[in-house]
């Protein structure tokens, strides 16, 4: 039976707040896509608590000048960046490669949303190439440095988007089905929280916990950059909705820099949260909550064999 846990942030909370008081000297953090929007947010709030932070990014001059206004604003020098493309397999390996020392928090942060068809050049559907196997690439490549670290944490974020579609283990990158931006979506944003299930079930022994979580919709970031006047959009991107929880981006940030560095949460694992409280089951209709299948152990066993397949198939991993 899980242990019912609480705390005493919502939805309005920032990821100043819930960080407030916590001393996070010492530890190091990755923030993927840290030079914008939700990765921006977080990584202030880990630096203010006095972690090093790095943050993982494609335009390292956008990073750069992200580092420099976070230095500048927190005190702590120890902000830097490093370039990380989650689409391209190489990105990802260098940047594991290029690691030294244990790594305390990894807060898979970067993504897009309902692109276009477009296709890596290994055929994969970018969407899911990104989101879920960019970032599984990296978790498994700095899975030495995190069970170094003694306590180590994977923030893995999802979103409510999950609800909209399982993963399609038949044809996961569209060769068959025809190709919907919006299934697509949320068929990536389900193995975010699946990724999180089996690495908490995998990496126990090592002391890593890994948690998912919706970070809500949030305002003024380039997610959506791709959904004005694209046909399917869910009614909860109007901006009358009252479906979901309608955020800032420093509130946005609240639940990954809750699950990455709060004492509150110490030893929680494969849990899936939002609005900084774990996520009521989904019930349909309803733009909240986790669906069944996004923490079903055996999906999540098998999604962690097919990405591992994937990469081998690819020549990315032995």
């Amino acid at each position: 039976m899980e242990v019912p846990i609480s705390t005493p942030f919502g939805a309005t909370s920032t990821a100043a707040e819930v960080i407030a008081g916590v001393d996070l000297t010492g530890r190091t953090a990755v923030v993927t896509g840290g030079s914008s929007g939700l990765g921006v947010e977080t990584a202030r709030a880990l630096a203010g608590a006095g972690a090093a932070v790095t943050l993982a990014v494609r335009d390292t001059a956008a990073g750069e000048r992200v580092a420099r206004d976070l230095i500048a604003a927190t005190g702590n020098g120890l902000v830097r960046v490093a370039p990380l493309d989650l689409a391209d397999q190489r990105s990802v390996a260098a940047f594991a490669a290029a690691w030294s020392g244990p790594l305390h928090m990894l807060v898979a942060n970067a993504g897009i949303m309902a692109t276009p068809l477009l296709r890596t050049p290994q055929g994969w559907e970018l969407q899911f190439a990104t989101n879920h196997l960019g970032h599984f690439a990296l978790a498994t490549g700095l899975h030495p440095a995190l069970a170094a670290a003694g306590g180590a944490r994977i923030v893995s974020v999802s979103s409510v988007g999950h609800v909209n579609a399982d993963v399609d283990f038949d044809d996961i990158h569209f060769t068959h089905r025809p190709y919907d931006p919006w299934l697509a979506y949320g068929q990536s944003k389900t193995a975010n929280i699946l990724f999180a299930v089996e690495a908490a079930n995998r990496w126990a022994a090592d002391g890593i916990t890994a948690n998912a979580l919706n970070p809500g919709r949030i305002t003024g970031t380039n997610l959506g950059r791709h959904i004005d006047g694209l046909a399917g959009a869910p009614a909860s991107f109007a901006p009358a909705s009252t479906d979901v929880s309608w955020k800032d981006a420093e509130q946005g940030a609240a639940t990954s820099v809750l699950l990455a560095g709060s004492p509150l949460v110490c030893g929680v694992t494969g849990r899936y949260f939002e609005d900084c409280q774990v996520a009521v089951p989904h019930r349909p209709g309803v733009r909240r909550g986790v669906a069944d299948y996004a923490l079903d152990p055996v999906a999540a066993a098998r999604l962690w064999q097919v990405s591992t397949d994937m990469l081998a198939s690819a020549g990315l991993r032995r």
